[in-house]
């Protein structure tokens, strides 16, 4: 395992990215460089600003070097490419999102970088993957990931983190599902990025089959992002009780007027969205085991939630949602249209979570026919 410094380039400077960024530079072992698209001239101006329980207060933290682009990144060699812009590739895809690092300019001058994809969803690494596979001398390493962390961004230099960010790390094995031991290269691969991760302050794990993982992490997704963004609520709304403090005041909670009724209509739905998940991973061939697709997830991802969610403290508002209300894309292919086109392939029924990807598609649909009309406008102008 090297403990020498490796330069890495993250792509994506919205709160995982910022949070990630900082944990790379936090470790020692790493020169980090930011692509900031959006959020360029005030990250540039005034640094971020982090307000997490985990590493404190920080304010005008940056990079070590921060781009407008992933062009104007790309001038030098790298070890990793982070991305952690979110996966929407109804509108762009991450090879095109990352082009100028996949031209025959930058592979003439340098080696092709590991590439680690700290993204929601199923399937995201296909498209890179066959992207990287057309270069000339292929030969693919991309990290998959699997990641729990509770942070949004305020403003678009202000990032909230609460107190956990946890990452799974496993190599891509394209369209194998059945491998399930690292080989010598893999081990030393994730070994190494994980080192740095670990060294800066992350709790990681290493798992020699991540697709699995990432179909577990997809559960809480599948079922929450989307209730929380059709209901227009966050998680509370289910689950916590009103303040029997009047010292104390929260929004949202549940109603003592209609409870019985969240209790007898909707949990049991979440319940049966989850179950269908697990019918679908059986299918895909993950055991009911507890390093496969165990059964007991249903309960687990369902109490755990529960738990979180009861408490006065639960302000977090899922990363679907909030981007719902900014008029943001929203994650639906990758989080549930996979999801729906696995089902399919293998003949398993899933109606719950069906009807909630075609409630999400009009979404969706609607986000990006405003985004549309706006950039017309501002070309007319």
């Amino acid at each position: 395992m090297s403990g020498s410094v490796k330069d890495v380039l993250l792509v994506g400077f919205g709160a995982v990215g910022a949070i990630y960024s900082l944990i790379l530079k936090r470790s020692g072992l790493a020169r980090v460089t930011a692509v900031a698209r959006s959020n360029f001239e005030i990250v540039n101006k005034e640094g971020i600003h982090f307000q997490s329980r985990k590493y404190g207060d920080i304010n005008g933290w940056r990079p070590d070097r921060l781009c407008k682009s992933v062009g104007d990144a790309a001038d030098r060699s790298y070890s990793y490419v982070v991305v952690t812009t979110k996966a929407i590739p109804d509108l762009v895809t991450t090879s095109q999102i990352l082009a100028p690092l996949l031209s025959k300019q930058y592979n003439d001058k340098f080696p092709q970088p590991a590439y680690v994809l700290l993204q929601n969803g199923l399937n995201v690494e296909v498209d890179l993957f066959n992207s990287l596979k057309a270069l000339p001398g292929g030969d693919p390493r991309i990290i998959s990931t699997a990641l729990w962390i509770g942070t949004n961004l305020l403003e678009p230099n202000v990032v909230e983190h609460n107190d956990f960010d946890r990452v799974t790390l496993g190599v891509y094995r394209h369209q194998d599902r059945t491998t399930t031991v690292n080989s010598h290269e893999e081990a030393a691969l994730l070994n190494d990025f994980g080192h740095i991760l670990e060294t800066g302050g992350s709790t990681i794990t290493i798992l020699p089959e991540i697709q699995r993982m990432k179909f577990n992490k997809n559960f809480w997704n599948v079922a929450f992002s989307s209730v929380s963004t059709l209901t227009q609520y966050t998680l509370p709304a289910i689950f916590r009780s009103p303040s029997e403090d009047t010292t104390v005041s929260y929004e949202p909670y549940v109603s003592p007027t209609t409870a019985e009724l969240i209790s007898s209509y909707t949990i049991p739905t979440v319940t049966a969205i989850l179950e269908e998940l697990i019918a679908l991973g059986r299918a895909l061939g993950y055991p009911d085991t507890p390093d496969g697709l165990p059964s007991s997830l249903v309960t687990s991802v369902l109490e755990n939630t529960r738990k979180i969610h009861i408490r006065p403290d639960s302000t977090h508002v899922p990363s679907m949602l909030l981007d719902a209300r900014k008029g943001s894309p929203i994650e639906v292919e990758v989080i549930f249209g996979e999801v729906i086109r696995m089902a399919k392939e293998h003949d398993v029924n899933m109606p719950r979570v069906e009807t909630l990807y075609a409630l999400l598609l009009v979404v969706q649909n609607q986000i990006l026919r405003k985004i549309e009309a706006g950039k017309r406008a501002n070309a007319a102008l």
